[in-house]
């Protein structure tokens, strides 16, 4: 009998956790984007409702995801931040790994390879229980959103069109994350505006 309550009691939990997950869907594309504060490694908390006015990327980080090394061993992704922070951009590299999974770092580890990798996000938003990571059910690392100066999500999904961990894809790669701020920025609409994001797992 205690072994058949202990497997139920097990499986609820398994139910319970697979239905929060999804009770976050991913955020509809051309509604206000959900709000959120976080911690960044410095300790600096960021809300992003006081960021109305302002372009706001997120981009969800795991170092040790190969498909975030291409695009850092590249130099890819600190162009690409690089391009949207010159523009006056608030860019947030978040990581949502928890504790004992690949990718959790502490906040002086974060700093330290936020160093050696040379990026150049505004900041670097320790989530490690999930709760932002859930908001905008972030799948992928990377997983790419924007969002305009009215708070609206204007852009979710990959950072490209080349779906694999090969850095010599990069060269003929649609970098959507430009081409969506260039358009934005220029007054018209975003022509692909939700695309398949690809990469490791997000590690809840």
């Amino acid at each position: 009998m205690q072994i058949k309550v202990m497997k139920s009691l097990a499986l609820l939990s398994a139910v319970l956790a697979f239905t929060v997950m999804n009770t976050f869907g991913a955020p509809e594309v051309g509604k206000p984007a959900p709000d959120f504060t976080g911690v960044d490694s410095n300790g600096v908390s960021h809300k992003l409702s006081d960021l109305k006015g302002k372009y706001v990327v997120l981009e969800w980080l795991n170092h040790g995801c190969p498909f975030v090394k291409k695009h850092y061993s590249s130099k890819n992704m600190q162009g690409t931040q690089k391009f949207a922070t010159d523009k006056g951009v608030v860019w947030f590299s978040i990581v949502s790994s928890a504790p004992g999974k690949q990718g959790n770092m502490t906040p002086m580890e974060t700093n330290a390879k936020k160093t050696e990798v040379g990026s150049n996000a505004t900041a670097i938003i320790i989530d490690e229980n999930g709760e932002i990571g859930q908001l905008y059910g972030a799948k992928t690392t990377p997983d790419m959103f924007i969002i305009n100066p009215k708070g609206d999500l204007i852009y979710s999904g990959a950072i490209d069109d080349k779906a694999s961990t090969d850095v010599s894809d990069i060269a003929g790669a649609k970098n959507y994350v430009k081409v969506a701020l260039e358009e934005a920025m220029n007054g018209t609409n975003v022509t692909e505006s939700k695309t398949k994001s690809y990469g490791c797992s997000v590690k809840y």
